[in-house]
């Protein structure tokens, strides 16, 4: 019994799978744990220094110190370099950022001459550091004191430099080179280069503070706005039930007219361009150009726009003429779902609970990336001159340093505890960044099986509707509830499997960016182009299944059956039915996509309108006109993802009941009475 048992597991594969998926769950629970216990988000939100303590933290000698400043900032040759508190210097809390150029050759000059330089110097040095007199070498040595402060300005509590602009020149204190301590020339852009993107950050940051200033003034019109797109949505969905045809031919004629007069318009262009001197040139001779009026002098751009609107405008002509009765049946699709709708109105508002859904994930997925950016620890290790020390390179502890053997050792004399990077020596902080690409994997993972329990729920109870005889006293009470129970009982394992598959690819897809950054800089055609041709064939897959995935759920939600059995079933139903899905689709898609921009663009201009009234109090109207505007475009794509999770339903269940049924009293339709109306007896030779 035990042998067939095992025998049974091993040839399951599916089984195998479920059960390499729980281990994966369980490894990565661990992970997140370990996570959970390393990291202290407070080395991202607050600076410490290289001692590991929190800057300005009450308390501790950095109390009344808030901001950090870095010895040598040209090592930290990255933004996100400071904002992770990685750079590889001495880093001090201090009071104030200086406000002076000078070199620590400098001070010391200056404070030989009998200057006060050397106050105001110290303290920007380590704490209890007081001899201006040490030689510069053993000053930088020991990193007593940086070698050279510039004018800096705190941002995120980190001292920066002041960057300005003289003449289109940026400079530092009206400087664009200088000389460091050890009489090095650098250059301005050195600087530069490694605060990359913090002056940006400064720009973002005040145009944030006035965006913040917009929403306090002008946040219940942008209320009322949201409140309008939601009801105007709701009002679009229930008309297409009685509009859908005259919506939709209105839609088809307006873009054959719309192609009609593109093929004119550039057919007199192309006249025009006849005997027009270098209008003949090929746009390969031309090659590539920025300026896009370039290829519109020529006579082949036009020709290539002409040749593409005809065949735009042929291909409608032919389907309205040869696939008209398949319109017909995608345009009382539509009808029928819009009925659908109006009887479970409850439908509409179930991306409520798929938005808390989403809203955990992300917030999971933050928290847990911050706490794993966070659980990397000060790293030292000892230095030598001369590099006779054996200890070189091993870790040690600064505040004990100069009591260790290693100091006291005749081979180590002059050896110093400098710290490293921040990070750690075990496996868990080898494999951070593992373990970031696993936890974002787990976020794919999550976000996709939200929207897969929506998927499944709205298919269960729209398929209710389709199959129950008599509309609407034959619909089960409560059938988005009774949906969301049995997706939730018995399909829950069917969607975490499908959401997986989804999750990998859109990790790979992520990986593959990733590495492009990385060969970015490369001059490399061949590694460019398979790159590109890796980038788009991943895209195409996660197309291809997210599309499946979607009626692979609605097969899961009709007959309860796996994830394969229903991905399977649906895939083959859908080849049987390649027209009516090619017709059904572009057509719906182009139809909500109307319904999205029309929503989105009304209630932006009556916002604008309102916001007309505030202008002497709002700052950047055109701003909160295009949030409402972003906002009512997905207050609608929400509306009509159920709308469209509805139409690829009632299609389905359409295209089966052709197959399973021929209309007999023995085995009737179960599809309304208008669509069988159009089918005719036509209808089972499709």
């Amino acid at each position: 019994m035990f042998i067939a048992a095992v025998c049974w597991i091993i040839m399951d594969s599916f089984l195998l799978v479920c059960v390499c998926v729980c281990v994966c769950v369980l490894t990565g629970g661990l992970f997140v744990l370990a996570a959970w216990l390393h990291g202290d988000p407070r080395k991202v939100l607050h600076p410490t220094d290289s001692y590991g303590h929190f800057c300005g933290q009450k308390g501790t000698p950095n109390e009344g110190k808030p901001i950090l400043f870095y010895f040598n900032l040209l090592k930290c040759t990255n933004p996100a370099v400071l904002i992770n508190l990685q750079c590889p210097t001495t880093q001090m809390c201090v009071s104030r950022c200086p406000n002076r150029f000078t070199t620590y050759t400098e001070m010391q000059l200056q404070h030989k001459l009998g200057g006060g330089h050397w106050d105001y110097y110290r303290k920007f040095c380590k704490p209890g550091f007081n001899n201006p007199e040490k030689p510069v070498s053993q000053v930088l040595r020991d990193e007593d004191c940086p070698s050279m402060i510039v004018p800096s300005r705190p941002f995120l509590q980190r001292c920066l430099p002041d960057f300005t602009t003289l003449n289109g020149t940026v400079t530092v204190a009206n400087r664009t080179r200088f000389h460091d301590a050890l009489e090095i020339p650098r250059s301005v852009s050195d600087l530069q280069h490694a605060a990359k993107g913090i002056t940006g950050l400064v720009d973002t940051k005040e145009l944030g503070v006035k965006i913040v200033e917009d929403y306090a003034n002008s946040w219940t019109w942008i209320l009322i706005g949201l409140l309008m797109s939601l009801a105007v949505s709701l009002v679009f969905i229930l008309l297409l039930r009685f509009t859908a045809g005259l919506l939709l031919w209105a839609t088809i004629l307006g873009v054959i007219l719309l192609l009609a007069y593109g093929i004119w318009y550039c057919s007199n262009e192309w006249s025009q361009l006849q005997y027009k001197q270098g209008s003949e040139v090929a746009i390969v001779e031309v090659g590539l150009q920025t300026d896009l009026q370039v290829y519109l002098q020529l006579r082949q751009t036009w020709i290539i726009f002409l040749a593409s609107l005809g065949a735009m405008e042929l291909s409608i002509l032919l389907v309205l003429i040869f696939l008209r009765r398949r319109v017909r049946v995608a345009i009382t699709l539509l009808r029928e779902a819009s009925r659908a709708v109006g009887h479970i109105m409850s439908t509409l508002f179930f991306p409520v609970v798929t938005f808390l859904l989403l809203t955990v994930c992300v917030s999971y997925w933050a928290v847990t990336a911050l706490y794993l950016a966070s659980s990397g620890d000060a790293v030292y290790k000892v230095t030598s001159p001369d590099g006779s020390c054996p200890y070189v390179n091993s870790t040690c502890n600064p505040e004990t340093f100069s009591r260790s053997n290693v100091s006291r050792s005749p081979l180590c004399l002059g050896s110093q505890c400098l710290f490293a990077f921040y990070g750690g020596e075990t496996p868990y902080h080898r494999y951070l960044f593992l373990l970031q690409l696993s936890n974002l994997l787990v976020f794919f993972w999550l976000v996709n099986f939200s929207l897969a329990l929506e998927q499944c729920t709205l298919a269960g109870a729209f398929a209710s509707y389709y199959w129950a005889r008599r509309k609407p006293q034959d619909i089960p009470s409560c059938p988005l509830f009774s949906s969301f129970s049995r997706t939730i009982r018995y399909h829950t394992g069917s969607l975490a499997f499908g959401a997986l598959i989804l999750a990998v690819v859109q990790l790979l897809r992520v990986t593959l960016e990733y590495v492009e950054q990385k060969l970015r800089g490369l001059d490399n055609s061949l590694s460019r182009f398979i790159m590109c041709c890796l980038r788009c064939c991943f895209w195409c897959l996660e197309k291809f299944i997210r599309y499946m995935n979607r009626n692979a759920y609605i097969m899961v939600a009709i007959y309860g059956k796996s994830f394969c059995t229903s991905a399977r079933e649906a895939f083959f139903l859908l080849m049987r039915n390649v027209v009516r899905v090619a017709v059904l689709d572009r057509l719906t898609d182009f139809l909500l996509f109307l319904g999205k921009v029309l929503i989105a663009g009304s209630v932006g201009d009556k916002l604008g309108f309102g916001l007309r009234f505030l202008r002497s109090t709002v700052s950047n109207l055109s701003f909160s006109q295009q949030t409402v505007a972003m906002g009512a475009y997905l207050i609608a794509h929400s509306f009509f993802n159920v709308y469209a999770m509805c139409v690829d339903t009632l299609f389905l269940c359409f295209c089966d009941d052709l197959e399973r049924n021929d209309g007999s009293s023995e085995r009737p339709y179960l599809m309304s009475p208008e669509l069988h109306s159009i089918l005719g007896k036509a209808s089972q030779s499709r």
